[in-house]
């Protein structure tokens, strides 16, 4: 819980919105078929950020939604 508790917090979104936008400039720095693939990934914790959700807080026990987390503190 406490992994899900800190993403679902300023740090921990900004963190996956850092995260994402430097997977895309990887990605844009590689090209091809392995720059795409490194694009999409990083769309996935840039989107979780910006969203606030977090995709593996439910295999901790977690909510899905960062206020739903942020609501059982």
């Amino acid at each position: 819980m406490g992994f899900a508790r800190f993403m679902s917090r300023p740090y921990g979104r900004i963190l996956r919105i850092v995260a994402g936008v430097a997977l895309i400039g990887a990605g844009f720095y590689v090209q091809g078929i392995w720059g795409l693939i490194l694009g999409v990934v990083g769309a996935v914790p840039l989107l979780a950020g910006v969203f606030d959700v977090c995709i593996f807080a439910p295999l901790f026990g977690a909510p899905f939604r960062g206020w739903k987390v942020r609501a059982l503190v």
